[in-house]
This record gives C-alpha cells, structure tokens and sequence, in this order.
C-alpha cells in the first residue's frame, strides 16, 4: 500500500456523485483504508499451496472478524488461476486449489467505525515469471492512473489513459471494472456509478480506482485496487 498524505480536494457537496453523509470523517476513512490493507495482508499471510479457494474465504472471514471489522459491504473475494479473470459479480469456476506456481487475488470491501474500505491485490506463489509480471504490472499501472488522477484528470480519461498504458505494456485492460464511490456506509444512496463515468476531478478519499488485467496468451490476470488519496 502506497503511504501518501490525504489529497487537498474535498468533496464536492454540490455534485450529488460526490454527497458525504453526516457522519462522514476523512481522517476515519483514512483509517479504514488502513485497516483494509492490514487485513489483506493478514489473510495473504495465511494462503499457501493446497488450499481452495472457499477455504481460503473462510479463513478471511474470520480474520475480519478477529481483527474487529463493523460489517462487510461487499463479499469477500478471494479468486485462484483463471479465476482471477472473473470480475466481481461473476462466479469463480469450481473451487480451485492453489498450486505450487500460481496467482491469486484478494478483494474486500469493509466497513470500520461506519467508514468503507475497499481494497485488492494480487499474489503469486512460485517462481512462473509471467504471472510475477503481471501481478507486477497491475501495481504499476495503478499508479500511473493515479499521477493522472493527481494532476487533474476526470473519471473517463483516467480509464482511456489506462487503456493505453496497459496496451503499450503488452497486456489486456479489463474495461468492465472501471472503479466507484466509498463513503461513510452506505455510498450507496448516491448513486454515483462509476468512477470512469464521472466528468469531474473526483475528490479525494471518495472514490476506488480499480485496475484488473489479463495476459494476452494464458489464462490469468491480475487485480489491484485502491482509496485515491
């Protein structure tokens, strides 16, 4: 996880997209991103080869539940192999078992003293170079989509800027996964849609960038996720 100061832009109240509720707190949706990272790299401490992936679930569900999470808002995903094509409203295919050379994501949506967090990565066991490169490359991508983002670009060009990029470091955008609000729970009332819909400069500590690739030949991909800030 990138540690980064909170971006000067604030919610615009006059964009019903970027609307916060009462209770709203940056400083504590700052800490629920925290919490979020620190989950997800609780529960990737504990998958190992061997394991399926409802196991794998399982032990994620209870590691929120040990570290004090409020609620989920969004199902815990955890997908192996080619699963980690799958976007989040399909279903994994089967349950597989992770192997000795394979790649894998965690993707968590959680919400921590009435603030969501939202984040994802992805992980590789073994030494299989292309899926290395690809979880790496996921990383990367996020982060120059983020410099665009911090440099004044709207929801749609951050994603055309994606998709360039990603075309140009010789891997598959997944356009169906183009990012949305958080808040204090629930973001849903407002209806924002996505963020790769949103004209504006969207405000900081609101909205999800989400980046999910393919390689180009074999069957995986790789996800990175996380709070613009």
């Amino acid at each position: 996880m990138s540690e980064v100061p909170m971006h000067a832009a604030q919610p615009n109240e006059t964009d019903p997209k970027e609307r916060v509720g009462a209770a709203f707190d940056a400083n504590a949706m700052q800490r629920a991103r925290e919490l979020t990272w620190q989950a997800v790299e609780r529960i990737r401490a504990q998958i190992a080869p061997g394991m399926r992936e409802s196991q794998a679930r399982e032990l994620g569900q209870r590691t929120l539940v040990e570290l004090g999470m409020g609620r989920i808002w969004h199902p815990l995903l955890i997908r192996f192999g080619a699963n980690t094509l799958k976007t989040f409203r399909e279903r994994s295919d089967g349950d597989p078992e992770l192997r000795a050379n394979d790649i894998y994501f965690i993707d968590m949506g959680v919400v921590w003293d009435g603030h969501e967090g939202d984040s994802g990565d992805t992980f590789v066991v073994g030494d299989d170079a292309d899926m290395h490169a690809c979880a790496a490359a996921a990383r990367t991508l996020f982060d120059e989509v983020r410099e665009q983002w911090r440099d004044g670009a709207s929801g749609p060009a951050l994603y055309r800027y994606a998709q360039e990029r990603a075309e140009a470091m010789g891997w598959r955008l997944n356009l169906d996964i183009q990012g949305h609000r958080v808040s204090d729970f629930p973001h849903a009332v407002y209806r924002a849609g996505d963020l790769g819909e949103f004209e504006g400069t969207p405000a900081a500590g609101l909205w999800i960038l989400e980046i999910q690739i393919a390689h180009p030949q074999r069957p995986f991909g790789a996800f990175y996720e996380d709070l613009l800030v």
